[in-house]
């Protein structure tokens, strides 16, 4: 039921009250507020430009604080129906609207003020979104479903494609590892399907649809439940039930966040809905298709695909985010999400290509000590796809024998949008007045150990390893960890340093490796990008001196030649 009539005055007047009252008093932009989360990195190049100019990979992935406006003299920033083209998809959003209108209720204003008084958040969410924007809806009305559902993103993770909040929710709609393993969403080494946007939105879709129906078609309750889950909702409503008191959102006993979250959404509703009164531009986007669905059948290396579709390899990251690697998931999805202008000239030369021609593939002869976990490593591909392809029962090879192995066409940061090159990136960047420290995690190491060992936070600490508190670290990962300057140093001389720290702060440093079971000479130089022979010196071994578990080496590792681990 929509609030009664008495409540309501001239929205106008309202707005003018909101902006009269000025923005200082309100909370400077936060995470909470603004419904931005933690991201996996970007770099300050990556800031949106205008939509009429630029390549996808600009428009998608924004860390800046700049507002994307065209270039001067093109004005795209006319209000929602004064386009003289009338062939904006804010109309057609509106049209849509099926949630009740709480633009006046007291709860909704001051989220409504929020964005008054940051107008640039909008602009520049909506600028990001507007590749995806078009598809998505269609999805929502494919289901006759409300298109406020449209603007969720927006509150869950600012349409930015590699969002990953510290609850481990990942993707434009945020979910976490369990709940999209249960509507379908693969994820594993090569894929994320969390991130990728096709199926994370037939999956939100999918959960919203079952909520609502759950909570007997008050989409309040499905949004609540949505962000709290549904046992969250259903316990409320049974406890109000207990004690004679009123079931709808406005009156159960929910987690903050979650009493926010569904005013955030009612508040871009209104704005949606009335631009004019509240004197905000959306930002303009054509109705008309701008992605294509293309399918595949087999894997595909991405640089690949960014040539046959003329596209950057950033703007097939970011248009397809949720794949991991160099290539696509050899096991599928067999798709690719591209600009609709570019699909049939990818499909002509794919359907050209030779089937080779799709991966590389590097024939290796397997060395003394190598494992298939040493091969995959140094492949960038995994133990798995080395037994599929060389017909593999188990995990014994014999050194001398060949192995075929899938390989990138580009060396690692040829893939600047992979898992890795966005966890080194974000390992690179740090607090000032810090120095950059890793650490190689051994056995046993947990984020709150750690955390305890060298007196940082442990969201810090995840947050510098682009990761989430709750994620799993694995022995011989590399941490990074910012402490205070000179502290690791003399943590050193103390001889407090704690075991698998290295002091990284110049080019080439010295690491003390302890060697793992498994471990070859070979091995430690490839992951270190050291030779066997420098190993050997360092550490005055012979050339028939063998190697322990346990053991300590001494390494002087280039650090800007080391990429990050997932």
């Amino acid at each position: 039921m929509k609030p009664s009539a008495v409540m309501a005055w001239p929205v106008l007047l309202l707005a003018t009250a909101f902006l009269a009252g000025g923005c200082g008093s309100l909370p400077q932009k936060d995470d909470a507020q603004s419904g931005i989360v933690p991201q996996e990195p970007a770099r300050a190049a990556d800031a949106p430009t205008a939509p009429d100019g630029g390549p996808v990979a600009k428009r998608l992935l924004d860390m800046e604080e700049t507002a994307p406006f065209p270039d001067p003299g093109v004005d795209r920033h006319i209000p929602v129906g004064e386009n003289p083209a009338n062939n904006d998809i804010w109309a057609r959003v509106r049209s849509g609207f099926a949630m009740p209108d709480y633009r006046h209720d007291p709860r909704i204003q001051p989220h409504i003020q929020w964005h008054l008084c940051r107008e640039d958040f909008l602009h520049r969410v909506t600028a990001r979104a507007e590749p995806l924007l078009y598809y998505i809806l269609e999805e929502i009305e494919a289901r006759e479903l409300p298109t406020e559902l449209l603007l969720l993103p927006i509150v869950e993770s600012a349409y930015l494609p590699f969002a990953y909040s510290p609850g481990r929710a990942a993707g434009i709609w945020q979910f976490i590892p369990s709940t999209g393993r249960h509507f379908g969403l693969k994820q594993n080494w090569w894929y994320d399907g969390r991130r990728d946007i096709h199926a994370s939105t037939q999956a939100a879709l999918d959960y919203l649809q079952q909520l609502n129906e759950r909570f007997d078609g008050d989409w309040l309750l499905a949004l609540a439940a949505y962000n709290a889950g549904q046992g969250t909702v259903a316990r409320a409503i049974q406890r109000n039930e207990r004690l004679g008191r009123p079931t709808d959102f406005w009156n159960l006993d929910l987690p903050r966040e979650t009493r926010h979250y569904v005013p955030k959404l009612l508040a871009l509703q209104a704005l949606v809905e009335n631009p004019w009164a509240y004197h905000v531009e959306l930002w303009p986007v054509p109705d008309e298709p701008w992605l294509q669905r293309v399918e595949l059948d087999g894997q595909l290396d991405l640089a690949v695909a960014a040539r046959l579709a003329e596209l950057d390899i950033e703007d097939i990251y970011q248009l397809n985010p949720g794949f991991n690697r160099w290539a696509t998931d050899p096991e599928g999805p067999h798709h690719l999400l591209l600009p609709a202008d570019r699909a049939d000239a990818f499909v002509a030369g794919l359907a050209g290509l030779d089937p080779e021609d799709r991966v590389a593939w590097h024939r290796h002869r397997i060395q003394s000590g190598e494992t298939l976990s040493h091969i995959a490593t140094r492949y960038r591909t995994t133990v798995a796809m080395l037994q599929q392809t060389n017909n593999i029962r188990g995990t014994r090879i014999r050194a001398g024998q060949h192995l075929l192995v899938p390989s990138a066409t580009r060396p690692a940061s040829g893939y600047s949008l992979s898992a890795e090159q966005r966890r080194s990136s974000t390992q690179a960047s740090g607090p000032a007045g810090r120095e950059r420290h890793a650490h190689v995690v051994n056995r046993g190491d947990t984020f709150w150990a750690l955390s305890r060992r060298y007196g940082v936070g442990v969201p810090e600490l995840a947050r510098w390893n682009g990761m989430a508190p709750g994620d799993p670290i694995r022995p011989g990962q590399r941490l990074t960890v910012w402490l205070p300057q000179g502290q690791g140093m003399h943590m050193a001389a103390a001889g407090q340093a704690p075991r698998g720290l290295q002091h990284v702060s110049a080019r080439r440093q010295r690491v003390n490796y302890s060697v793992r079971r498994g471990d070859s000479l070979s091995s430690i130089g490839r992951r270190f990008s050291v030779s066997v022979a420098d190993i050997r010196r360092w550490n005055n071994l012979g050339n028939g001196n063998l190697i322990r578990p346990g053991q300590t080496l001494t390494l002087h590792v280039d650090v800007t030649n080391q990429g990050g681990e997932t």
